[in-house]
């Protein structure tokens, strides 16, 4: 029986401009892009999960929006549910210190980057959102 994984992300927005991260080397799913955040500790809330994860990833701390998405999805080496919530940047910039890199990346250029499996529902939902809002 494959592990069930409960992770979160954070969908930092700024000025129509999104925190992505590239997977580093040393992580499973190199080089793919992610919004930033990782699993779930027992007996935590996921937006409180979510805030931890973001400061011990990215030194930096976010106020925790409403849900973006959930969704599921199997890798080889278990079920992801991904949560993501839209997020503020309230202090600290984000640094480097499991990535390969961070990047702010254009709504409208979202597909520009290969997003881990898991990530890519968030990303649609972001994009069609957007689009509606006609930004």
């Amino acid at each position: 029986m494959k592990k069930e994984i409960n992770v979160v992300g954070a969908v930092v927005t700024n000025d129509g401009k999104i925190l992505s991260a590239q997977r580093s080397e040393s992580m499973s799913l190199p080089g793919m892009w992610e919004f930033p955040g990782g699993k779930i500790e027992p007996g935590e809330t996921p937006r409180a999960a979510l805030v931890r994860e973001m400061h011990e990833e990215l030194l930096c701390t976010v106020e925790i929006g409403e849900e973006v998405t959930s969704t599921r999805y199997e890798y080889d080496f278990g079920f992801v549910t991904l949560t993501t919530f839209y997020a503020t940047l309230i202090d600290g910039e984000p640094q480097l210190t499991e990535h390969s890199e961070i990047r702010w990346i254009d709504v409208a250029d979202l597909n520009s980057v290969e997003w881990a499996p898991a990530d890519v529902p968030a990303v649609e939902t972001i994009m069609a959102a957007y689009s509606t809002l006609g930004r």
